[in-house]
């Protein structure tokens, strides 16, 4: 990204302030008039891309003058919404006839739509259609626009709608709220370059555009200094981070200078494609201090005959290559992956091929799916579809690999005293902190609310599978 891009993401990010001033001097006035703050509400759908995206459309409505509530009776309610599998847009369409209902009785009401989903021309036709209640509707790269899109709805009193198939601009310096005090997603890169024949991704987040690495670290740096101590670094494949950058930098270095900031102290990412998995940033692993010892890397399926169908650009064997060096380079690391059970034309000897990787690999955990067709990707069309019963079977007999495979790596730091960054009250007994490793297995021990936010050493006494119960050493 060349300076003249930097410069104008610079200009909007301050055009996108003055509007939420304006904004906020009317919300303020109208406060003063009722007593009363106008509330907001955001159901998010999806993945952390999404979650994070939701942070920052969450900090600019504070901004403006809403204040958040859990309720979806609120004045301004928002789907961040997936499209990942169809499934999750009947859903979006079955909540917004609740809200229909709501708008109602609500006089007042506004309800938007964004992320992934706005992205398909079919999901706003039907909205416009069959939704004529939605008020905004915006997708993912135009996320920063919020407070002018708000604004255009105020004074024209019509559905506003602007989505943008594609850009380069990246506005990253808009107010956001953080959900928690001590951990925070970071993205370094938006969109995606692998057209994988399953993914609808591509097609509605757009081709790969990475942040400017000097705009990373003074993000984190600030984090750090805010009282952040651990940071996930997001985007749809890391691994190939800088690579469209004027000056061209690999994640291994960002990653290297990341670790260099004082106050942070561990640093996830996700997500890893295996094809860009270089020597360079598990050298990195190796020696570093401060990233975590987890790597979730999808295999998707263990048939290379599958994976060229599927357009992943590895093969079986170079995958457990990749992990032969990973777990050389560091022996305790945690790995974790995406299968995929009936894809178009899987055989019985392509799903043993998965079933063989399952068990040479050891995964600590893996999210399986069912492939299920995704309207506007290559595979939705490939001839050859597996019948649902058999890919049942299949999906059954993988889960119980999957959990011989979790059961024999669980529990090897029994016994030992660890790391744990405690993360909250125990969600089922409240006598309880629940915490987590470096390679992400969860820690229930008893111990004081205040060391929330910490990093302590618990000692780990007993496994009980994809946990531990744990206490503070004496």
């Amino acid at each position: 990204m060349d300076n003249k891009n930097t410069n104008g993401n610079d200009l909007e990010a301050a055009k996108q302030l003055q509007i939420i001033n304006e904004l906020k001097i009317g919300f303020d006035q109208e406060y003063e008039k009722t007593g009363q703050r106008k509330t907001y509400h955001i159901e998010t759908f999806g993945c952390q891309m999404n979650s994070r995206d939701s942070e920052k459309i969450s900090g600019i409505l504070k901004q403006i003058g809403y204040e958040e509530t859990e309720s979806e009776n609120a004045d301004f309610v928002l789907y961040n919404t997936c499209t990942v599998r169809e499934n999750a847009n009947n859903r979006v369409y079955g909540r917004l006839g609740f809200l229909g209902t709501l708008k109602k009785n609500h006089p007042g009401m506004l309800i938007a739509l964004c992320g992934c989903m706005m992205q398909e021309a079919s999901a706003v036709e039907k909205i416009k259609n069959s939704y004529r209640f939605v008020d905004i509707i915006f997708g993912t790269h135009n996320i920063f626009k919020l407070a002018e899109l708000l604004q255009i709805r105020l004074d024209s009193k019509r559905m506003v709608i602007d989505l943008w198939k594609d850009t380069d601009m990246i506005v990253e310096s808009l107010p956001s709220e953080r959900k928690c005090s001590f951990k925070a997603g970071v993205n370094i890169m938006f969109g995606c370059n692998n057209f994988c024949s399953y993914c609808i991704v591509p097609y509605v987040r757009g081709r790969e555009r990475s942040r400017n690495a000097e705009d990373i670290l003074e993000e984190i740096r600030k984090l750090a200094k805010d009282g952040v101590i651990e940071v996930m670094l997001l985007g749809q494949n890391v691994n190939s981070y800088g690579k469209n950058l004027a000056t061209p930098m690999t994640f291994a270095k960002l990653l290297t200078e990341i670790e260099k900031i004082d106050g942070i102290e561990r640093i996830r990412f996700m997500t890893s494609h295996p094809k860009d998995l270089s020597d360079e940033l598990i050298e990195v692993l190796k020696g570093s201090k401060k990233i975590c010892r987890h790597l979730h890397l999808p295999i998707q399926s263990g048939s290379t005959r599958l994976l060229a169908l599927m357009n992943r650009r590895y093969t079986k064997e170079s995958y457990l290559t990749l992990v032969d060096k990973l777990k050389a380079a560091v022996p305790d690391i945690s790995l974790t992956t995406d299968i995929i059970v009936g894809f178009p034309g899987e055989t019985e000897e392509d799903f043993l091929d998965t079933m063989d990787v399952v068990k040479k690999v050891g995964y600590d955990c893996a999210f399986t799916f069912i492939y299920s067709k995704r309207t506007g990707t290559p595979a939705a069309t490939m001839e050859n579809q597996v019948e649902e019963p058999v890919a049942l079977e299949r999906f059954d007999r993988l889960l119980k690999e999957i959990h011989l495979s979790s059961a024999k790596s669980a529990g090897k730091d029994e016994h030992t005293i660890a790391k744990v960054l405690v993360e909250e009250v125990n969600t089922q007994d409240p006598t309880l902190l629940t915490g987590r490793l470096s390679n992400n297995f969860l820690v229930h021990f008893p111990g004081d609310v205040k060391l929330i936010g910490t990093i302590v050493e618990v000692y780990l006494a007993e496994s009980k599978g994809f946990y531990y119960m744990g206490c503070l050493p004496k």
